[in-house]
């Protein structure tokens, strides 16, 4: 059951579109086209490279003001989910200068703290993508608005004459129970996060790391227990969660039976999600599954996860037992 999406903040949007959100491909102080029509330059000028013609110019890109993009896309490719991107700046590469950035902003809509991680695309305009980047915002209260650049370290070797942003995705999750791959050890004395993905004629296979990051020994025994949950974080109904692999497929390990583990203090577990994102038609619409709520085991601390489950109309998911790692 699909719930609606508290509405997203609209600061300045139609500002935002009549400023393009453009930079300058070979400004010597990285000219750029702000959220409010104006050019900016960013960085520290010099007498060599005011005197070379093909840097320090500045952009020839003319604002709109018919409250569209000049780039492909439209509103959702500047504002998303309590994300807004409110310019673009730095300096090219083709003059020997800092990276590609954006400017944007994180406002918490919701009544609890929550961690955005965000993903952007920079784009020519063309429409061809040309780098993408991604941040997390950690810990943003409620009906706060946090202020963040991201930027891209490597673009192709010839950076088109015009290059914009764009926000690509958005997930957000509950601040306490967002992943903490990194950083002091959670209360709950264990780090649960994804692991590596793996796609192959439409079988998909994402691992799950459990890490013992306190300085007790940490027992389990079984499966992980999940609770699937759509973009709206709502529960996810109709998509039968088995212990193994089913008639999914057959993966080698994977229909092990649960066997307990002690982990020491820096040991670590592992277990793993498999699904097929096939689609038959007259089946139903397919079931795509961005948040997983992780128990590692039963009165465990829950962790939320965005393994983007592609469930097809199969309505089937596995997950094979947690099974200690090898030792370096």
């Amino acid at each position: 059951m699909r719930h609606g999406r508290m509405p997203s903040t609209r600061l300045g949007l139609s500002a935002v579109f009549a400023g393009l959100l453009l930079l300058s491909a070979c400004g010597s102080e990285g000219i750029a086209t702000w959220s409010d029509g104006s050019q900016r330059t960013q960085g520290p000028d010099s007498a060599e490279r005011r005197g070379d013609p093909s840097c320090g110019a500045p952009s020839t890109d003319t604002p709109s003001t018919s409250g569209t993009s000049v780039l492909p896309g439209g509103s959702e490719d500047l504002e998303k989910d309590g994300v807004e991107i409110t310019g673009v700046g730095g300096r090219t590469r083709n003059c020997g200068l800092s990276p590609f950035s954006a400017e944007f902003q994180v406002t918490n809509h919701e009544a609890e703290p929550f961690t955005y991680t965000v993903t952007f695309t920079f784009v020519s305009r063309s429409g061809e993508v040309l780098a993408g980047a991604e941040q997390t915002v950690p810990a943003v209260e409620p009906g706060q608005t946090v202020k963040r650049t991201v930027a891209v370290d490597e673009l192709p070797p010839k950076v088109p004459p015009t290059v914009g942003a764009r926000i690509a995705k958005v997930r957000s999750v509950p601040a306490d129970e967002a992943p903490a791959p990194a950083g002091p050890c959670p209360p709950s004395g264990i780090r649960v996060t994804l692991g590596n993905g793996d796609a192959a004629m439409g079988l998909r296979v994402v691992g799950l790391h459990l890490e013992n990051c306190s300085t007790r020994v940490y027992h389990i025994n079984g499966y992980p227990q999940l609770q699937l949950l759509d973009e709206d974080r709502q529960p996810v109904t109709g998509v039968e969660i088995l212990h193994g692999g089913g008639d999914i497929s057959t993966v080698t390990g994977f229909d092990d039976p649960p066997q307990p583990v002690t982990l020491k203090p820096g040991q670590s577990a592992s277990a793993g999600l498999m699904w097929r994102n096939t689609v038959t038609a007259g089946v139903g619409a397919p079931v795509n599954v961005p948040y997983v709520r992780v128990n590692a085991k039963a009165g465990a601390r829950p962790v939320m996860v965005t393994p983007e489950l592609d469930l097809g109309t199969t309505g089937k998911l596995g997950v094979s037992s947690w099974t200690k790692d090898e030792a370096p």
